[in-house]
């Protein structure tokens, strides 16, 4: 069986407590074994590189566009990335 690797760029728009949803992201990129980079953020949008599993980076957005209980997540876009070789 293959795994397929995939590389993304999430941006995930609401209503965000900044500190609460990138320790969420964080904690959720670590329990599905994925590598994480925040990118950038405000209570905006926050910008978040991921990479690993499709199908967990699959469950990533699917997560995190939950949020954690103190942020309104009102709209997720993803950009796939070349993967380094």
């Amino acid at each position: 069986m293959t795994i397929m690797l995939e590389q993304a760029r999430f941006v995930f728009k609401g209503a965000l407590r900044t500190e609460s949803f990138v320790e969420f992201a964080q904690h959720r990129a670590s329990r599905l074994g994925l590598a994480i980079g925040i990118c950038t953020v405000s209570d905006k949008a926050i910008t978040i590189d991921i990479s690993g599993a499709s199908e967990l980076v699959d469950a990533f957005e699917m997560a995190c566009s939950l949020g954690p209980h103190d942020c309104l997540i009102r709209d997720v876009a993803r950009d796939r990335l070349a993967m380094a070789s």
